[in-house]
């Protein structure tokens, strides 16, 4: 397991270009050339991954499906039978509250799908299995958010899944048992297309209620053109998906 993690770290964004920094450095006198080729490409992928401008441009190619409208919110209860929203990580510890809660990402969708449940009388399901190999699972996490943030109090938790494919297979071991093959999905929207495959796969017909758009235009001085923190962790996520979507079809 740690040397998975090791290899993941040093082979994918950003891991590989500071990589490529470390050789050309090593190079730089014995192979020039090379070194320059390593330098330009690490330096230059670094920088990429800070600009909203490629943020936009990338998540607008991963971002297909379209928002749902207010107007569709209470009507979801004629196209599905649940709503199931998708963890995104936990934060261990926390000071402030003394326990583990969902990470900022997480909270978007959790504040999503209370409003969708709210409006539309849907159940949900809350779907997570345990980070670092220690309870609670990230399902629970969820459902104590939502109720105690939101007010609302979640029916089913799927609490053994690690990745977006066990979600939905392990969340049809939950539902489709109980007759319910028709759920609404919230995720973000660059993570919607893998999920939304994921679940026709185990069986599911699916509305998709994509939350925290990020294809839109950014609105940034210079046109997203000055390198930004929290661009670099959004560049993560849509490299993360991309690598994803891909990985899925080729062994799914």
């Amino acid at each position: 397991m740690p040397i998975r993690y090791l290899l993941k770290a040093l082979l994918l964004p950003p891991g590989i270009f500071f990589l490529l920094l470390l050789i050309a450095c090593w190079l730089r006198r014995a192979r020039p050339r090379i070194a320059a080729a390593c330098f330009v490409l690490g330096l230059g992928g670094l920088w990429l991954m800070t600009l909203p401008v490629v943020v936009e441009w990338a998540a607008h190619h991963l971002e297909g499906d379209r928002p749902l409208s207010r107007q569709e919110w209470a009507t979801l209860a004629q196209q599905a039978d649940a709503i199931v929203v998708l963890g995104s990580g936990r934060e261990r510890n926390d000071l402030a509250w003394g326990v583990d809660v969902p990470t900022g990402p997480g909270l978007e969708r959790l504040r999503f799908a209370a409003q969708l449940a709210k409006a539309s009388g849907l159940p949900v399901l809350t779907t997570g299995g345990l980070h670092f190999g220690e309870p609670p699972s990230e399902a629970a996490i969820m459902a104590q958010s939502l109720q105690d943030d939101f007010g609302v109090t979640v029916r089913w938790q799927e609490g053994q899944s690690r990745t977006t494919w066990e979600n939905a297979t392990m969340t049809a071991s939950v539902l489709q048992p109980l007759g319910i093959k028709r759920v609404v999905v919230v995720t973000h929207a660059w993570h919607m297309a893998r999920s939304r495959w994921s679940f026709e796969k185990a069986g599911f017909t699916v509305v998709a209620a994509p939350v925290g758009f990020l294809g839109e235009a950014n609105d940034q001085p210079f046109g997203g053109w000055l390198p930004e923190a929290k661009a670099f962790m959004q560049s993560m996520w849509l490299i993360h998906e991309a690598l994803g979507q891909l990985f899925y079809r080729m062994v799914y």
